[in-house]
């Protein structure tokens, strides 16, 4: 079975658009792939983090890849941290990764932008880890959202490097991007992707939002000028809301267009909002069922079976390197 690798880093706030951009996909693709779903904690401490939350934030989005579908069964669900050969593999990668490259990385720069009291070397190389996140487990594709092309090109061509410098050693894998939902937007502003770093809140519904909360962010999300409920490239706003709910619903935007003819916004934000809302109550009972010590468990099962992978690839590495 061909292999996916993805992650997220944990957060308490992943948002609607983690999961329409992201997770909806992985859950998907674990019946046709031998799937491997990260929680990437290193990454996550590129910017400073309260020690407490952060393990809390690690033990959430486990209870997030399960409440929303993925399977430990079909899937193997792994923290970052604790397979060692992510930052091994780094470091080596990092030989032959260059400064220009990592230079153009565009969301370096409007990371760095928005952390501009901690641009620190970790915020700039997090490409290169990421690149190893991949390629220590070979795998054929990488389920991604459109603003992670970039870094999944890097790690194509510092696999295609590695492998003429020492012989074949990496799989170069293909980034997946799904059309639908690739790039779902802020509600505040359709210009910009919905993002739990936002400056407004209004930007994103967290998927841990209670439906009151969600329902008020749905009241105040931006519309296009004109009254008719349609998609369309003029339309930004409403095409990212119908996006939503096309993809919550299980309906076309077609069929949600044909739905709202001779309708209103107030109609059409209605509707939404029951969908948004059915679809929390019912992720947020599924995650509050969840016991913590089993999904520990889960957790190193997973840690157990990624580092089985992580340190046969990191001795071929090692081997071809004339690393002892």
């Amino acid at each position: 079975m061909k292999r996916a690798v993805s992650g997220v880093q944990p957060t308490n706030n992943l948002h609607l658009g983690n999961y329409l951009g992201a997770i909806k996909n992985w859950v998907e693709l674990q019946d046709q792939y031998d799937s491997f779903y990260c929680i990437v904690d290193l990454h996550a401490i590129t910017i400073k983090q309260d020690p407490k939350v952060l393990r809390q934030n690690v033990l959430n989005v486990a209870k997030t890849y399960l409440a929303l579908g993925i399977d430990p069964n079909k899937s193997t669900i792994f923290v970052q941290s604790q397979v060692p050969q992510h930052a091994e593999l780094a470091w080596v990668l990092n030989t032959i990764a260059k400064l220009g490259e990592l230079e153009r990385m565009t969301q370096f720069k409007d990371k760095a932008s928005q952390h501009k009291e901690n641009i620190n070397m970790g915020l700039f190389d997090y490409p290169v880890l990421m690149s190893a996140d991949i390629l220590l487990y070979d795998p054929e594709i990488v389920p991604v959202g459109e603003d992670q092309k970039q870094h999944v090109e890097l790690t194509r061509d510092l696999a295609e490097r590695f492998n003429s410098a020492y012989s074949k050693t990496f799989l170069v894998p293909e980034p997946l991007i799904k059309k639908e939902g690739a790039r779902i937007m802020g509600l505040d502003d359709p210009s910009k992707k919905m993002s739990k770093s936002a400056t407004s809140a209004n930007n994103y519904i967290a998927l841990l939002d209670s439906p009151e909360v969600a329902a008020k962010k749905i009241s105040k999300a931006v519309t296009d000028s004109g009254s008719t409920i349609e998609s369309g490239k003029d339309k930004p706003a409403l095409t990212n809301l119908l996006t939503i709910y096309s993809l919550l619903s299980g309906k076309t935007i077609k069929e949600i267009e044909k739905e709202y003819t001779g309708k209103g916004y107030a109609d059409f934000k209605k509707g939404l909002t029951a969908t948004v809302t059915e679809f929390l109550s019912d992720f947020q009972a599924k995650f509050n069922a969840l016991d913590d010590n089993e999904v520990k468990s889960i957790l190193e099962e997973g840690n157990k079976k990624a580092r089985a992978i992580a340190e046969k690839k990191m001795v071929d590495v090692k081997t071809k390197m004339g690393l002892i």
